[in-house]
């Protein structure tokens, strides 16, 4: 008996009869959307002109699709591209010696962090004159809300899920045809982002911690990075070769993240003068 399993069969998303809404989609502009709402708050509070604001969606939206995709391209798939360069900025693959048009596949999180966090640095300099962790500070508040976003778009997906928990509890994901409990590890993820966004938020409006320019962005990449690092563990590979990692103990995933925890550890605890 699954007395404490959940069995989830989700539909594809609204059906308009002429067009389906994926949830996925709907969920990652819900968060883009209330990121914006929620970030033109924290505008108004740092008495930055409104203005500005488009322009960072633009910066964070186009550096967050080519990171996710670079990254996957050389953190996980580099055996295959290397010999597909041009693959990598088409969405084409040939299969037996024929072009078929197969969309982008495969994004990286991690890539996305990096792309993002590089990208902030021209931002900063170019549109607010202030300095490149202020920035920073600021998008990770809205990066962890819509962790949580994305990844309940994975779970109405049946998606990026977890391991068989070998018991009751669980998830039956009945989309891919299982009769079996798994780790719903979208949801770990989601619920643990979120929290991730309360505390931030927290931190931001009702503390002094903003001023210390770094500390939030370094608590974000602490926490966040931490907790997919604990996730793994639980979570089934998702792709071919995203489980070779650092003497088969940790996948690459885990081992990318490590560098990250230890910057946000350097920037949460290093001595550094405070924002006006």
């Amino acid at each position: 008996m699954n007395f404490l399993a959940i069995e989830w069969n989700p539909s594809l998303g609204i059906d308009l009869g002429f067009f389906v809404i994926r949830w996925y989609s709907l969920m990652f502009v819900a968060a883009f959307l209330l990121g914006l709402h929620l970030m033109k708050k924290i505008y108004v509070k740092d008495e930055i002109p409104e203005e500005k604001l488009d322009t960072l969606f633009m910066y964070v939206f186009i550096s967050m699709l080519v990171g996710m995709r670079l990254g996957d391209v050389f953190f996980y798939s580099w055996s295959y591209y290397q010999n597909h360069l041009l693959e990598i900025i088409i969405p084409f693959k040939q299969i037996n010696g024929t072009w078929k048009f197969t969309g982008f596949t495969g994004f990286a999180s991690h890539g996305a962090a990096i792309s993002i966090i590089i990208t902030m640095y021209f931002y900063s300099k170019k549109h607010l004159n202030k300095p490149w962790l202020f920035i920073l500070d600021r998008l990770a508040i809205m990066v962890a809300l819509a962790g949580f976003f994305i990844r309940t778009g994975n779970f109405f997906n049946s998606e990026i899920y977890g391991k068989e928990t070998g018991s009751n509890f669980g998830v039956i994901f009945k989309a891919n045809g299982e009769d079996f409990a798994r780790h719903p590890t979208q949801l770990y993820e989601a619920f643990s982002y979120l929290a991730l966004f309360f505390v931030l938020w927290f931190l931001y409006w009702k503390t002094d911690k903003k001023k210390q320019v770094g500390f939030l962005f370094g608590l974000f990449m602490v926490v966040l990075w931490s907790l997919r690092f604990i996730i793994e563990f639980l979570k089934v590979e998702q792709a071919e070769g995203r489980e070779d990692g650092f003497f088969n103990l940790l996948n690459t995933g885990q081992v990318l993240s490590i560098p990250l925890i230890l910057i946000g550890l350097w920037l949460m605890f290093k001595k550094t003068k405070k924002a006006a």
